[in-house]
């Protein structure tokens, strides 16, 4: 892997980062630009497909994602994690073999009859599917239990034979899926699919540490999960001969061979974006370049959170200087920001964090708040 010509120092590499916070003018300009969209249901305040988007798309609002989805070129699927994709992005991920599932080994013939009734129809919600179907529940891949229908449709959705073709608040539904069929009847080669999955993980989180980088080439065999020995190997073969990379602080960076580092100018003002964006979420680079370690706390014991049941990482220019929780109750958004020993909390600072939470405002669809006294 051939070497950046000058050394880069954690700032240069910082200020490189925020690249990905480029605004495109259209939804579909970032989908096309990022290539996979992770998604969360968790909203505090917003979904984090919708978090990730308002940095990136200008005048984006919460929901417009879903709201726009059946117009979009894109696709719910998985790589490395499940979230949305472009269906060039995903003629990289079929035809998939993930190999039986549980809801198959409980209930034999379910799938045959859930696939025939979604062919009839343009579109299905898991309910029709339950009241036309039965066979009760099945134990979920969190523990839970989902009716065996609705696990049905997953398996299904994972194997590309039928489509996601819309949500109704938060709920999937699905339909017939043509487009996957052609792809099935004339799919890249898997040298194609698996040096394209590596590519695009490197332009999504990069620049990043090697060791990172290998990290969601291994997380991409839920996305790819018969070329599990293939991806490593694209991965191999992308770090000797076709990326391009530098150590800073003995920590060896991978980002595509076409990136200039150099090209950039230094990024301005206050951000604050979500915990599964692309900027933070790698928590091995975000403690390297900002010198504290971020951590994503939903999942923790209240009396154990140090930042926030939903943190969302804070920052001014290219440097990340605290966290900020923030919460809508009754139609207002309560803000709670915190910063990392040593920063100095600047007029410039408060002025530009305030300006921020005013664009989360007209975001989430609250308005400009009245002044008060």
């Amino acid at each position: 892997m051939p070497d950046h010509p000058a050394p880069l120092t954690p700032a240069a590499l910082r200020a490189f980062a925020l690249r990905t916070l480029d605004r495109q003018p259209t939804l579909q300009g970032a989908l096309d630009r990022m290539g996979f969209v992770q998604a969360d249901p968790i909203r505090a305040p917003a979904r984090a497909q919708d978090l990730t988007l308002m940095g990136r798309v200008r005048g984006y609002r919460a929901g417009d994602l879903e709201r726009l989805y059946p117009t979009l070129n894109a696709e719910e699927d998985m790589l490395p994690n499940y979230g949305f994709v472009t269906r060039q992005v995903q003629a990289l991920l079929h035809p998939r073999e993930p190999g039986e599932t549980r809801v198959e080994r409980e209930h034999p013939g379910l799938l045959a009859e859930v696939r025939a009734l979604v062919q009839a129809q343009a579109e299905l919600h898991p309910r029709e599917v339950a009241a036309a179907v039965g066979r009760g529940r099945v134990v979920n891949a969190w523990g839970g239990q989902s009716a065996a229908t609705t696990r049905a449709l997953d398996a299904l959705h994972r194997r590309g034979e039928v489509r996601v073709t819309r949500r109704v608040g938060g709920v999937r539904l699905y339909g017939p899926a043509p487009h996957l069929d052609t792809l099935h009847a004339s799919p890249l080669t898997d040298a194609e699919r698996v040096r394209g999955a590596v590519h695009l993980l490197a332009a999504l989180y990069g620049p990043l540490p090697e060791a990172s980088l290998g990290y969601l080439v291994g997380l991409s065999h839920f996305g790819l999960p018969h070329l599990r020995g293939a991806l490593r190997g694209a991965y191999r073969t992308a770090l000797r001969e076709e990326l391009t990379g530098a150590k800073v602080d003995g920590v060896r960076y991978v980002w595509p061979a076409e990136w200039d580092p150099e090209t950039r100018a230094g990024p301005r003002g206050v951000r604050i974006v979500g915990p599964f964006d692309p900027l933070v979420w790698d928590r091995r680079r975000f403690t390297h370049l900002h010198g504290w370690t971020y951590r994503f706390e939903a999942y923790t014991p209240a009396e154990k959170r140090q930042f926030g049941y939903y943190a969302l990482p804070v920052f001014q220019a290219e440097r990340a200087v605290g966290w900020a929780n923030l919460k809508v109750a009754g139609g207002e958004l309560l803000t709670d920001v915190g910063f990392v020993p040593g920063v100095r909390e600047t007029a410039a600072l408060k002025r530009g964090v305030e300006a921020e939470v005013e664009r989360y405002r007209q975001f989430l669809g609250l308005g400009t708040e009245t002044p008060k006294g």
